[in-house]
C-alpha cells in the first residue's frame, strides 16, 4: 500500500471526525451521520480501486 494512500485516508478521517463533532455540537446529528457515511464511502472507493489494481497485476503476472 502506498504511503500517499495512507495519508489521504488519514486526512479524510480527520476531516470527517472534525465535521462530525461540529455538526453534533450544533444539534445536527443526522447531518453528522451522513458526513461520516460519505467519508466511509470515499475511503472504501479508494481501497476498492487499490484492490482492483492488485488483482489486475496478479492476472497479468499469471496470464489470466
Amino acid at each position: 500500500m502506498e504511503v500517499d494512500l495512507i495519508f489521504r485516508i488519514a486526512a479524510i478521517g480527520i476531516i470527517v471526525a472534525v465535521l462530525n463533532q461540529l455538526l453534533i455540537r450544533s444539534g445536527r446529528e443526522e447531518q453528522a451521520m451522513m458526513t461520516t457515511l460519505a467519508g466511509l464511502i470515499v475511503v472504501l472507493m479508494m481501497i476498492i480501486q487499490e484492490i482492483d489494481a492488485l488483482f489486475q497485476a496478479i492476472k497479468s503476472i499469471f496470464g489470466l
